[in-house]
């Protein structure tokens, strides 16, 4: 098929190079313009630009669909299908009808669970036991159209957001090519609405851990915030990441009985409070449970065990997190 492509991220310039790698004629790639990044905030090309560059596709970096100039761009290209993978630009109904079989957009959930911007941090936070990779058809709602096909992928107990991503960035890519080569096959399916959940876009704010919830829903936040925009608390009163984090649910996983109760808030324990700190481990008291913080990151310092940290700034029991 005579494809445009547009995406901006590694999750997306996984898909590009497999339709390209699939013998795909791409006669357009389209990604967001160049934004600043790194400590000098260095104009940086996406990952699909760089995937675009390195195989020589023609490449379009506008700052929006909405003009009649864009829009004349995409029309010349005469494609059959645009493939939409994380672009980050709103497509108007005019480029949804341009191409002959229209728009079809690689979404990192199973629809109608989770649409919106972070449905695999999401289905992180929320537990779920399964996610995966929906191929779409776009229309003008919020990844509301039907559905061509799907792929499930399991959400392993160690999973972060950063794992999930690249796991389902290959699953993404081997559904796309399977997807158009059986095209004329597909049968699309109606989203159930009322099914719909809506994965909102993730905050700094939202990622300051709250101590008194369960040490379960504690450690999935931290698998689900990282690497963006990871995990936090405050330790008198200065910001510390957490990247890595283990539920404690008794006493028996601390091998000291005695120092946690099955239910923290029905303990001496408050909800932040220091409940083991040694050599080995840091374990800090939540709702119920208990937190063992693995992987910290002081503020202007690198990531560190939870043994170095302690190492350089020793905590007693007592101590409090979280203000």
């Amino acid at each position: 098929m005579r494809i445009i492509f547009a995406g901006t991220p590694p999750f997306a310039a996984a898909a590009l190079n497999a339709l390209a790698d699939a013998g795909h004629d791409i006669a357009l790639v389209l990604t967001q313009p160049d934004r600043p990044a790194g400590r000098g905030m260095k104009l940086t090309p996406s990952a699909v630009k760089q995937a675009a560059l390195a195989r020589g596709l023609p490449l379009f970096q506008p700052g929006s669909l909405k003009s009649p100039e864009a829009q004349a761009e995409l029309r010349a290209a005469d494609a059959d299908v645009m493939v939409v993978a994380a672009y980050g630009l709103i497509l108007p109904p005019a480029v949804l009808d341009l191409p002959r079989f229209g728009c079809l957009n690689i979404h990192a959930s199973l629809l109608p669970r989770w649409r919106g911007a972070a449905p695999i941090q999401r289905a992180i936070l929320a537990g779920d036991t399964e996610t995966g990779i929906t191929i779409m058809q776009m229309d003008a709602g919020l990844d509301t159209g039907a559905m061509l096909s799907k792929a499930v992928v399991p959400i392993r107990d160690s999973d972060t957001a950063a794992s999930l991503h690249d796991t389902l960035a290959a699953a993404g890519a081997t559904a796309i090519v399977a997807a158009l080569a059986n095209y004329a096959t597909l049968v699309p399916e109606a989203q159930d609405d009322a099914q719909a959940t809506y994965a909102a876009k993730l905050s700094k704010e939202e990622a300051q851990l709250d101590w008194s919830q369960p040490a379960d829903t504690l450690a999935r936040a931290v698998r689900a915030y990282n690497p963006v925009p990871g995990a936090w608390t405050l330790l008198d009163g200065v910001p510390l990441k957490i990247w890595s984090g283990q539920a404690v649910a008794s006493a028996d996983d601390l091998k000291d009985p005695g120092l946690l109760r099955a239910e923290a808030r029905e303990s001496a324990y408050a909800p932040g409070e220091v409940l083991h700190a040694e050599a080995d481990r840091l374990v800090v008291a939540c709702g119920s449970g208990g937190l063992a913080l693995q992987e910290i990151q002081p503020a202007g310092s690198k990531r560190m065990a939870g043994a170095a940290f302690l190492a350089g700034r020793p905590l007693s029991r007592g101590a409090r997190f979280g203000a």
